[in-house]
This record gives structure tokens, sequence and C-alpha cells, in this order.
């Protein structure tokens, strides 16, 4: 991140953020983020931006953007779930990135169901080249013959929240990567909805890595997936189509909570092994170094009359107050998911040469 944006001439706030993006730059070191390099490997991360954009608890402010921005900048690209119709907040966002840090984004997903939701691509332009390839995914029709042999074609059903494909490179890298927001439907372990999404989409993308005519044959799936354990049939229905993912991340829960594995990064590679592009990856907790529970005091002024007094207009008690600001207030701030990233390598070059040799 290069400069404080747009910030009210408030010292005190300046310094405590400045205060804040130190530690979040130590916290992202000691926690084993790697450091950036222009060879070698590369960092890619997913992250679900709570709402970004909108208002439900208020706006976000300054700050905030400032640790989004600092968080999102340790990596080279980064996917966005659940930036708003709203554009505005993303587009503080990208300034205060900086003027070498680009993005793609879709439209709106319309209608109740798709939650007026975009998702985005942002990345660092001195490592990422965008391929000048992006599409949103739509499910092909289904086939069917009948005992006659008479030939019928049906629509697919489409995913409640249209998965976004872009291509990229970096070094001998071609990648095509794809971000979802999967459906949460109902509060079930195996929904059968939410398996129904990840099984087209996963299904989709192994056929398309497969395909000679493939813009690029390496597939990276990632984003929110909304799985409550690895051990589920939502986490097998990404894995049965072929796709691999780290047993290290397999490890990591990624809501705010810590009890849930919502986003997941899968690979599924067949120009390469999977398993040697891996070489590190984590999920960062923000809320360890930024509006902490020891915050509380901090934030009254900005949390306003929420804070004293729930919707019904009663009021609230010392743990009915720590909880809004817990669960509530500091997610619409930063987010209630965590961060998940990867370090994947990228310089095959020597592969490449001992291959023909």
């Amino acid at each position: 991140m290069s400069f404080f944006y747009n910030l009210d001439k408030n010292k005190s706030v300046e310094k405590r953020i400045a205060s804040r993006l130190l530690q979040l730059k130590d916290a992202m070191q000691a926690h084993g983020v790697p450091p950036k390099s222009l060879d070698d490997y590369m960092l890619l991360a997913t992250w679900n931006l709570r709402d970004f954009g909108d208002r439900a608890y208020g706006y976000r402010t300054k700050e905030p953007l400032h640790y989004i921005a600092e968080i999102i900048s340790a990596y080279d690209l980064v996917a966005l779930q659940e930036v708003n119709k709203d554009l505005g907040v993303f587009m503080d966002l990208m300034e205060t990135l900086g003027p070498w840090w680009d993005y793609i984004i879709t439209d709106v997903t319309v209608g109740k169901r798709g939650n007026d939701e975009r998702m985005a691509f942002v990345f660092d332009t001195r490592k990422v080249k965008f391929e000048k390839l992006a599409a949103e995914v739509v499910i092909p029709p289904i086939e069917l013959r009948d005992e006659n042999g008479e030939r019928t074609v049906e629509p697919a059903k489409q995913l409640y929240r249209t998965p976004y494909l872009a291509c990229f490179s970096n070094s001998w890298f071609k990648f095509m990567i794809c971000t979802v927001h999967i459906q949460y439907g109902k509060n079930l372990v195996n929904s059968p909805t939410r398996i129904e999404e990840i099984r087209a989409v996963s299904n989709f993308l192994a056929n398309l890595a497969k395909d000679e005519h493939a813009f690029a044959n390496n597939i990276i799936l990632l984003g929110d997936f909304n799985i409550f354990r690895p051990s589920h049939d939502t986490f097998k229905a990404v894995t049965d189509a072929g796709f691999y993912v780290p047993e290290e991340l397999q490890a990591l829960p990624t809501n705010a909570a810590g009890d849930k594995h919502y986003d997941q990064i899968a690979f599924y590679c067949p120009t390469l092994d999977a398993q040697e592009a891996y070489m590190n990856a984590g999920v960062f907790d923000f809320f360890e170094h930024v509006y902490t529970m020891n915050d509380v005091e901090t934030y009254k002024p900005e949390m306003g009359n929420r804070y004293y007094y729930n919707s019904k207009g009663e009021a609230r008690d010392q743990e009915s107050k720590a909880r809004y600001f817990k669960v509530y207030w500091r997610t619409q701030q930063m987010s209630d998911h965590l961060p998940m990233w990867m370090q994947i390598k990228t310089d095959f070059g020597r592969a490449y040469l001992k291959g023909i040799e």
C-alpha cells in the first residue's frame, strides 16, 4: 500500500492507522507470508469481503480500507467476493492500493438470489499479466436420448451467483482462474443445492482443463464455497472432479469465528504436477491485530446508538454490546471471512529445458 487515502485531518486516527499497519506487516511476515518476489513464485489469495459497499451497519470508514489494502498488497493476485453493486468503496480501495494495481470485475448478478453482488480479481501488474480473457461461467445444456435414440437438450440449472473466469500468466505459468460464491441455502452440512452448484462448476472446469484448445489448461478454482468441513460431501464435490487441495489448507477454517472452512483454493493442472507447484499456504487472522476486542472503547463513537440499543430500541447489556462489536460491526468494517493465501511455484524453466534435452 502506498499512501494514506483521503483521511480526515485527525492525527490520533492517523497514528492509530500507522501503528496498526506496522503490526499487520510484522504479523503477516511472522505468519509465514513470504516477501513478494519478481521471479520464481506467485502469491495468490481469496477473500470474501463482507457486503463490500453495503451500508447495513453504517458506512465503512477510510480506516479499514487501509488495513484491507495492506493485506491485499502482500499478495500478487487476489480474488474478491461480495463486492457490492455500489462500487464507491471498491474504487476507494483500488486508489489506496496504488497505481500499479489493476482489476477486472463482473457486473451485478441480478435477482434476489444474486444479492446484488459482483466478483473481482485485483492484481499487481508488476508481477501478474492479464491475458485478456474473462468470462462468466455458463453451465452447458444437458443432452439426453430417449429409448428410440431421439436426442433432446435441456437447459442446465445455473449457479445463483455466476462464477467468474479469467486468464493470467506469471513467468512460465499460464493459468485460468475461476472465483465462486456458492449459495449457502439451508443451514445443512451437506446441502443438496450447495453440492449441486459445487459439482457443476468443478466438473465444468475439469473438462475445460482437458480441452486442447483451451486458452490455458491449468485451472485454479477458488472462492467462498460455504463448505463447513473438508470431510463433508460439499468438499468431496471439488476433489471428485480431480481438483487438488493442499492438506495444509484443509486444516484451516476461514470464517472469523474459526469454525467453518468456507473458502478454498483448488488446482487442476494437467500440464504439471499440482503438488509440485504448491509451496506454502495459510489463512491470516487480521482480528488478532486490528479491531480487536480490546478496541471496543476506541470505536464506540463510530458505532453510535446501535452499540447501545438493539433494533427494537431496547438497551443492550454488556454481553450484547460485546457481541454487536465482535460479530456485526467490526466484520462489516473488515469482513467475517479471513483471507486464504497460497504460494505457487511459477518458474518451470529448468524442468522445461530438461524435458527437451
